[in-house]
């Protein structure tokens, strides 16, 4: 695991430049760094080492030095791609992954990677016909930016590398405000740093004479096949046991992450490894240490857990933003911050759990069409007439109900975990509101417009809160602490299983998850199998409601950038209504709340 950066550009003081985006990001790879420039490229590396140790530095070569390569992650079927490109007569210099990217590029060229099973994002300079090409794996795992000025493109594994380049001008992009309260994280391709964009999965790019092209090599398609149950739960414990030992493979120790729910409880039972690290809270309803070290304890293995308290969680939060590079109002990512520090004293790498509710139908919502199956009877035209009268109403979970059920998917459904409506946006908010989150979503649904509402629903989970939340902040927060984590659910060879489920193997009236947790059954050894998720739950609503909290994030509702986007009598009433507990608003107010302190870190204090 490593972070890269770079530029395509006639800069005359390149390594200079070059060195300051890397250090940028030293925490992405404190084991090492390498440079290469000439007169049309400069391509920057950080290691984290973690395959061949000796010999697996960057930037890497062919023969002639005529492919270079940077690259970020792991590429899980190298040994396979190897023993290929070597009966093609590609003669190997080292046993890392990243030397397989470069022979591969010579053998397949663009067709690169779709023959790579892994998390990666790389870029590689072609010097003969003075060309870049770069790609991300098939969900984001792992991330990369790009942006140009003028004929200079610029990429890196994180946009603050971008701040060191003497003519990036950094310019807030005030019109995606809207859609992020509505979805807690950025949705958009381009990013919160006007001109700045996320490759997006799935997709590589192309730089060369001065012209950008962006194509996609994989689309998320669904095939759900009718068959025996028992045979769904073998062919699921047959590819989960393979991706656990291929993300095993490593030159060093390798760790896991452990909640007490059935995701993280299947990858440590799976793959046993010496250490796991849980993170709990001093609240008993919040802590879930017991349940790990029960599962540990059966295993025979360690667990190790820290406890946050309140002051310490708030007093992070401006770091997290800044490892973040970008807004993101999901609680748990301060809980995979300190997990993954106490991981950190012991590995170099962890397993982790996401994936397995988005690919195995694992969210509550999903079921909607199981649970209401009675209500969705009623014909659409009275439903939706319901839903515009309600629509007039507060916002209340009944009342969301009818107004959901009376619309289209498309409508009403951007994910999980829908912070703001698009109404409620636009009166917190001092700006207009350009983007409809439905235009963010559409091209999605058009790709399932066949399929079922329970694909519909994952196809725009993966697609947007798995890869620009779950990954994002899984990613930063691992490598903020020099730790490579690793997903096994989040396998493109897992997704070939998961994409042919039947419905009844993923939702039931009784349950979520349905075959995986069958699956999971025959190697846990307690009842975490069939216990209901809890990922990392964080105390916000209770810690919102005392003095502390409430006079932090006052103060910040109060400053000038606070002022000046958003209705500042609304968001204290936000916040007031919360601590007399006369609402439930603690997820919009930290939504605004991270929004603040992210711009007060990169636009006031930077």
């Amino acid at each position: 695991m490593c972070g890269i950066a770079g530029f395509v550009s006639q800069e005359k003081n390149k390594k200079k430049i070059l060195k300051a985006m890397c250090d940028r990001i030293i925490h992405r790879g404190p084991d090492g760094e390498g440079y290469y420039t000439d007169e049309n490229v400069a391509l920057g590396h950080r290691r984290l080492a973690i395959i061949d140790l000796d010999l697996g530095s960057q930037p890497m070569f062919n023969e002639d030095q005529n492919i270079i390569v940077v690259f970020n992650g792991e590429i899980y079927n190298y040994i396979e791609l190897r023993a290929q490109l070597k009966k093609r007569g590609h003669k190997f210099a080292t046993n890392s992954d990243t030397e397989v990217l470069v022979h591969g590029y010579e053998e397949w060229q663009e067709e690169l990677p779709t023959k790579l099973r892994g998390m990666f994002a790389f870029v590689i300079w072609d010097k003969k016909n003075k060309k870049l090409f770069g790609a991300r794996d098939h969900f984001g795992i792992k991330p990369l930016y790009y942006t140009q000025i003028g004929d200079t493109l610029l990429f890196a594994s994180e946009i603050k590398s971008f701040l060191e380049y003497p003519t990036f001008k950094k310019e807030l992009n005030k019109e995606i405000l809207g859609p992020y309260l509505s979805f807690n994280y950025v949705p958009t391709a381009e990013t919160f740093f006007k001109g700045v964009y996320r490759l997006d999965p799935g997709y590589s790019l192309t730089y060369q004479e001065g012209k950008l092209s962006i194509n996609q090599y994989f689309k998320l398609t669904f095939d759900p096949q009718e068959r025996d149950f028992a045979t769904i739960v073998g062919e699921i414990s047959q590819v989960m046991e393979d991706s656990v030992n291929k993300h095993m493979l490593s030159d060093v120790e390798v760790g896991s992450f452990l909640s007490s729910g059935i995701d993280s409880s299947y990858i440590v039972s799976l793959a046993k490894p010496d250490n796991t690290y849980t993170i709990g809270y001093d609240i008993p309803k919040y802590n879930e240490a017991d349940y790990a070290k029960d599962l540990t304890q059966k295993l025979g293995i360690k667990n190790k857990s820290k406890k946050i308290n309140k002051d310490e969680y708030l007093k992070v939060i401006p770091k997290i933003m800044y490892h973040m590079d970008e807004p993101l109002a999901d609680a748990s990512a301060v809980a995979l911050y300190f997990v993954s520090k106490l991981a950190a004293k012991d590995v170099k790498v962890v397993l982790s759990g996401e994936g397995a509710d988005e690919l195995f139908g694992g969210y509550n919502t999903y079921r909607e069409s199981v649970d209401y199956n009675f209500y969705n009877k009623i014909p659409f035209v009275i439903r939706k007439i319901i839903s515009k009268i309600c629509s007039i109403f507060p916002e209340h979970r009944g009342i969301n109900f009818l107004v959901r059920r009376g619309q289209s998917l498309e409508e009403s459904y951007i994910g999980v975990n829908k912070v703001f409506s698009e109404k409620e946006a636009k009166k917190v908010l001092n700006i207009p509101v350009k983007i409809k989150n439905k235009d963010l979503t559409k091209k999605y649904f058009a790709e399932q417009k066949n399929q079922d509402e329970i694909i519909q629903r994952q196809a725009i989970d993966i697609n947007f809160w798995l890869i620009k939340d779950i990954f994002a902040k899984a990613d930063r927060m691992t490598m903020a602490n020099s730790l490579e984590g690793r997903v096994p659910f989040t396998d493109i060879e897992v997704f070939k299983v998961a994409r042919s489920l039947p419905k009844n193997a993923k939702v039931t009236k009784e349950n979520t998850k349905v075959a995986l947790r069958e699956a999971a059954h025959k190697v846990i050894p307690n009842e975490s199998y069939k216990k209901k998720k809890l990922g990392f739950p964080v105390p916000l609503r209770e810690w919102m409601r005392e003095e502390t909290y409430y006079k932090e994030i006052k103060a910040k509702f109060n400053s000038d950038i606070a002022k000046e986007l958003f209705n500042n009598a609304r968001i204290i009433k936000l916040l007031d209504d919360h601590y007399h507990n006369k609402c439930d608003n603690y997820k919009k107010i930290w939504t605004i709340y991270c929004f603040i302190i992210w711009y007060q870190v990169f636009f006031e204090e930077a």
